[in-house]
C-alpha cells in the first residue's frame, strides 16, 4: 500500500508558497503522494483565500522528485476539458510522469446551494447535467492526450480537429481516478470505465473494508487502482492502523490522509509526522 496526503487549498493553504513548502516537507517525511483539493473559492466560502491547484502542482513538480501528484478531485463539469488536458500534461512533463487526474462532479446535494465555486460564476448546478459534462469532458481529455488528430461532437462540447503536443510522459495517459460517493451506482460505474476510484463514504466516516472489497471484486483488472480517500487521522492511532490494515487487506492500493486546515505550525507538524504505516 502507498500513502498519500490530501491538502486543503484554502485558509493558510490559500498561499501557494505555503503549499509548495508543505509538499517539500511531505517528500522528506515519506509520503508517497500529494493530492490537493480543487476549488475556485475554498469549500464554498466566497471570501476564503484559495490557491489554484494545477499551477501549484506545477511548482511542486519542479521542487520534488518522488511524490505522485494529483487532485482529489477536479470538478471537471466547471472546467474546459481542453484546458485541463493541457495543464495536467504540463504537470506530467514537469514531474517526469508522476501525475494522476482525479475527477468528480463537485459538491452536490445540500452543498450545491453553498458552493460559491459553482453558484457565483453561473456554473451548472444540476447533478445530472454535471454528470453529462463530466463524461464528455473525460472523453475529450483522454482523446487529446493521445497526441493524434482528435475531434469530438457531443451534447455539450464540440472540438474541431486538433492535435495536442507534447504528449504526457505517461503512456497511454496519466491515470484517471473517479471520485464520488460510495455506494452510489453512477460514480462506481464511471470509475470502472477509467483507471481507478477515489470514492468517499457517502454514509459518513472512512470508507469501510467491505466497500473496498466490493470495488476490488468489480475491478476490470488488478492494476485498476483503489485509493481510500480523504479522512483526517483519528486520535486513536491503534484503531487507525487497524482500519488501514483492513482496507489494505480488502484490496486498497492507496490510503490518503486529509490534513485539515489549521494554523501553519500545526499543518507542518501533521505533514512532518509522515504516514501511519502498517506492517
Amino acid at each position: 500500500m502507498r500513502y498519500g496526503l490530501a491538502l486543503p487549498t484554502g485558509a493558510e493553504c490559500g498561499d501557494p508558497r505555503f503549499l509548495v513548502e508543505l509538499a517539500e516537507h511531505a517528500e522528506v517525511a515519506g509520503w508517497g503522494g500529494l493530492f490537493p483539493e480543487d476549488y475556485v473559492l475554498y469549500q464554498g466560502d466566497p471570501k476564503m483565500p484559495t490557491s489554484p491547484t494545477w499551477p501549484v502542482l506545477a511548482a511542486i513538480a519542479v521542487r520534488t522528485g518522488r511524490l505522485v501528484l494529483g487532485v482529489e478531485v477536479t470538478p471537471l463539469a466547471r472546467r474546459r476539458p481542453w484546458n485541463v488536458a493541457r495543464e495536467v500534461a504540463a504537470v506530467d512533463q514537469l514531474s517526469e510522469g508522476r501525475t494522476i487526474l482525479g475527477v468528480g462532479l463537485g459538491d452536490v446535494g445540500d452543498h450545491v446551494v453553498a458552493d460559491a465555486s459553482f453558484t457565483h460564476f453561473g456554473e451548472e448546478r444540476d447533478p445530472a447535467r454535471r454528470a453529462e459534462l463530466l463524461d464528455e469532458g473525460l472523453e475529450i481529455v483522454a482523446g487529446l492526450w493521445t497526441g493524434e488528430p482528435f475531434s469530438f461532437r457531443g451534447k455539450h462540447f464540440t472540438v474541431d480537429e486538433v492535435t495536442f503536443l507534447p504528449r504526457p510522459v505517461q503512456q497511454p495517459r496519466p491515470p484517471i481516478w473517479i471520485g464520488g460517493g460510495y455506494p452510489h451506482r453512477r460514480p462506481i460505474e464511471r470509475a470502472l470505465r477509467w483507471d481507478g476510484a477515489c470514492l468517499y463514504n457517502a454514509q459518513h466516516g472512512p470508507l469501510p473494508p467491505e466497500a473496498v472489497a466490493d470495488l476490488r471484486a468489480r475491478a476490470p483488472h488488478r492494476s485498476w487502482t483503489i485509493a481510500v480517500a480523504g479522512s483526517p487521522r483519528r486520535d486513536d492511532w491503534d484503531a487507525e492502523r487497524e482500519h488501514i490494515a483492513a482496507v489494505r487487506d480488502a484490496g486498497a492500493d492507496w490510503w490518503v490522509e486529509w490534513a485539515q486546515p489549521a494554523d501553519r505550525d500545526t499543518m507542518r507538524r501533521v505533514v512532518d509526522r509522515g504516514p501511519l504505516r502498517v506492517n
